[in-house]
């Protein structure tokens, strides 16, 4: 397979992955609930420091992830059975989830003050709000399914999901910094439809990697 096949393809699966469980739109809303009333050049403040820690906690997670593994003795095939099922739940979870009109946010919410703000830029506004658990699970998931082949090929599926990852951060960005308007103009019924979508592909996605991992683990046992 040539370089940019692969290149694509782990962009679009990293990227399918994790749209789900970063969740830029809710994520929004749970912004605007924390920040409040606050001027517009607040939020373009906060959305871009966010956006730069997503990519690095996305970057650590990524290149440490191999090293986790051989540490705790976990193969990649486990990882690939155990994330996926996580997706698969993750998934099942937010198709089935009922929709609320508590979780909206409300316009007048209370302003904060700019350093309180400020200190919360990593914890909580980064993580555990933008970049949460299942983010960890899923990038460990797509880590572990990067590795394994050629050297060269490792390095392009890796840069695929680096891509996807600055890709993402850009939309938390963009919806960050203009979460004031976009809560004004995108009913909660549209973000919730969308939401629903997504969450069939991620699930989806789950059984593809989870099956992956059991093909493996099969072959190793029958293996004679």
């Amino acid at each position: 397979m040539g370089a940019f096949p692969v290149f694509a393809k782990y962009f679009v699966f990293a990227f399918s992955a994790l749209l789900p469980v970063v969740n830029p739109v809710g994520s929004a809303l749970i912004l605007l609930g924390l920040v409040g009333d606050a001027p517009t050049p607040v939020y373009h403040d906060l959305a871009k420091k966010i956006a730069v820690r997503t990519v690095l906690v996305f970057v650590v997670i990524e290149f440490a992830g191999a090293v986790l593994l051989t540490f705790f003795g976990i193969s990649l095939p486990v990882v690939q059975v155990a994330g996926g099922l996580v997706l698969v739940s993750i998934g099942w979870n937010l198709l089935n989830q009922q929709y609320s009109e508590t979780n909206q946010v409300q316009a007048n919410a209370p302003a904060t003050s700019l350093d309180s703000v400020q200190q919360q830029v990593f914890y909580p506004l980064t993580f555990p709000i933008t970049v949460g658990p299942a983010c960890i699970v899923v990038m460990l998931t797509l880590s572990a399914r990067a590795a394994g082949k050629s050297t060269t090929e490792d390095v392009i599926a890796h840069l695929g999901i680096l891509a996807a990852v600055i890709a993402l951060s850009v939309l938390v960005f963009f919806f960050y910094a203009n979460a004031p308007r976009i809560t004004r103009r995108v009913s909660p019924q549209t973000a919730h439809g969308i939401l629903r979508i997504i969450a069939f592909v991620l699930l989806c996605i789950g059984v593809q990697i989870a099956s992956t991992g059991v093909q493996t683990l099969l072959r190793a046992a029958l293996k004679p």
